[in-house]
């Protein structure tokens, strides 16, 4: 594989030798390379564990770094920052491909390319909402209940306004820079802020009095850096295993070995992405199946296999699912 180019010399190489080089070619002057910008504090742990599972694993001296790489002829650079700031820097063209949530891209307006949601999150696969939450003790039940001149604390400033302003609330927005649910009731009546389980909310004495938006984690890409054939080739590259990667989450891979007379007991018994795959074995009484199951049904699932007939039968961890 050739090296990166990283001069302005190597960009001269005569085109016939880096054609004569083996591996993917992006590009006339050898590879596409893209900048990627990731998300440091709360989705960084999970979006590195992501990037691992899809083969993309995220190198860099210590997790205080801001700077990493990817050991892949797509990847040039790779740099940590706050997913508040990802969509400005990606409309801006500072960076071509990027990982962010909805919440933020709503929130800047940034215009961008979206390569699809990413079902992951700092705790589970389920998204983030936006919420409106108010005192346990609060009399309002509906937006509409809210009182004019209510102060709310947001780090959603933009979007909040513009949903309140949709409701026809007058309201004193007070931007937060963390630990938003500790400003009720002391300092703002109400907070506009993300949740995911919501326990933290529970524990501080509010409850959503209405959501604003659900927020999946995105792949997103800069316009002007999408429209490049090559480049759009390798984002969709990338987008392809990080998607086959969480697709495989929480599947297993099932091959069992059964007879002909217990085949139909068997494979009904089999839940499957569309059918199981059988094959007949030299032994024309026995087949060999296997089949993709969720993994948290896997312990009821083997004995009952295995009372009906089924026998060798192997669970084999799954990395990646491309349908």
């Amino acid at each position: 594989m050739p090296p990166q180019a990283s001069t302005a010399a190597s960009h001269d190489i005569d085109a016939r030798a880096v054609h004569a080089c083996p591996g993917p070619s992006y590009g006339m002057k050898g590879f596409s390379l893209l900048s990627l910008v990731l998300p440091k504090g709360s989705l960084e742990r999970a979006t590195l564990d992501l990037f691992d599972a899809a083969d993309l694993t995220v190198r860099r001296s210590s997790e205080r770094d801001y700077h990493a790489s990817i050991d892949d002829p797509r990847v040039d650079r790779v740099r940590f920052l706050r997913p508040q700031e990802i969509p400005s820097y990606l409309e801006r063209g500072l960076f071509d491909l990027g990982i962010t949530g909805r919440d933020w891209i709503t929130e800047t307006g940034a215009d961008l390319v979206s390569l699809g949601e990413l079902r992951y999150s700092k705790v589970t696969a389920d998204p983030v909402r936006v919420v409106l939450a108010v005192p346990e003790s609060a009399p309002w039940r509906s937006v509409s209940d809210l009182p004019e001149g209510i102060r709310i604390s947001t780090e959603l400033p933009a979007l909040t306004g513009r949903y309140l302003e949709a409701h026809g609330i007058k309201a004193m927005v007070v931007p937060s820079y963390g630990a938003t649910e500790a400003k009720v009731p002391d300092i703002v009546d109400a907070i506009v802020d993300l949740t995911e389980t919501g326990s933290s909310l529970r524990r501080n004495g509010l409850r959503v009095l209405d959501t604003l938006l659900t927020s999946y984690t995105e792949l997103v890409a800069n316009v002007a850096s999408h429209g490049e054939i090559d480049k759009r080739a390798a984002m969709e590259d990338i987008a392809l295993l990080l998607r086959g990667a969480i697709e495989a989450r929480g599947n297993v891979l099932l091959k069992l070995n059964v007879a002909a007379a217990e085949l139909a007991a068997v494979t009904e018994m089999l839940p499957a992405m569309s059918s199981p795959t059988i094959t007949t074995l030299a032994r024309g009484d026995m087949n060999a199946v296997e089949t993709v199951v969720p993994k948290n049904s896997v312990n009821t699932l083997i004995p009952a296999l295995k009372a009906a007939g089924a026998r060798d039968i192997l669970e084999i961890p799954i990395s990646k699912i491309v349908e």
